[in-house]
């Protein structure tokens, strides 16, 4: 129980250094993915808090909680290694500063619990990234970084690109790795998007479960192109929907060296969700 509430304190004291914030959200979804084998649930809830310091500065942070739950009832085969339950924490803060007029760098750090059902300090990973922006004219904007992101599963050190275009008042693109987008918004409550994101992530497995193959990590990873629509249903309210398709998605066990010790072999499938959001 000490180290729970040492760890969750850990996650929320740069929350309370960002109080009385000039924006802030409060979001939630629901997220079902169906495979061959195997059908994955997730819930999220993140909490994002920013601030101006000064002229050309700002402050951001993310505190975020997530929940995967994993059926393998479509496995052909009993297999004893089935863990279904994951739990992810996580506190991304940002600082983002203009170096010039068409010139900004942002730095953020990202400390991550993810574990199956105990909660532990070993379970902690700093992630985090870099990256400088910079406005080419009135309409383009390139974004050139890198970190450490779990975006191929393991924590790895990626880099990051993005050449934003503005084409008009209605419609955006964003092509770039690990993140492109096609946005659309016909009036000020609508926008449709059409994206595709490279997405992964791990989960340190509970010590005292005897697992098979001496597995000591849950891996996942896809590639996800989706169709979103966000509404603006009333005031600070937003409705989001997605639907999609995971490209290449994996999930395997692996040792404490990161070398898989079992493949589920998933294979590819769906992806649906539902979301609400208040902003301010």
């Amino acid at each position: 129980m000490k180290i729970r509430f040492l760890i969750c304190s850990l996650f929320i004291i740069s929350v309370c250094e960002v109080k009385a914030q000039e924006n802030f959200s409060i979001s939630a979804d629901l997220k079902t993915e169906s495979t061959n084998n195997i059908d994955f649930n997730a819930t999220n809830v993140a909490v994002f808090l920013q601030k101006k310091i000064g002229g050309k500065s700002k402050i951001a942070n993310t505190l975020e909680y997530s929940g995967l739950k994993v059926n393998y009832e479509a496995l052909p085969y009993n297999f004893h290694t089935k863990p279904e339950q994951f739990n992810q924490m996580q506190n991304n803060f940002e600082y983002l500063c203009e170096i010039s007029e068409k010139t900004k760098f942002k730095v953020s750090i990202i400390p991550t619990a993810n574990f199956q059902n105990q909660l532990d300090f070993s379970d902690i990973t700093v992630m985090g990234n870099l990256s400088i922006s910079q406005k080419l004219n009135s309409k383009t904007n390139l974004t050139i970084g890198a970190g450490r992101t779990t975006i191929f599963g393991t924590p790895k050190i990626t880099p990051n690109i993005a050449l934003d275009y503005k084409m008009n008042e209605k419609i955006n693109f964003k092509i770039g790795f690990p993140d492109s987008k096609i946005s659309y918004s016909n009036n000020e409550r609508n926008q449709f998007s059409l994206t595709n994101i490279f997405n992964g992530n791990f989960y340190h497995l509970d010590r005292n479960i005897n697992m098979d193959y001496n597995a000591e990590k849950a891996v996942l990873s896809q590639m996800t192109s989706a169709l979103e629509y966000e509404r603006n249903v009333e005031g600070s309210w937003f409705l989001n929907f997605k639907a999609g398709y995971n490209f290449n998605k994996k999930y395997n066990l692996s040792d404490s060296s990161n070398h898989i010790v079992y493949d589920y072999n998933t294979g590819n499938g769906y992806v649906l969700g539902i979301g609400i959001k208040y902003k301010h």
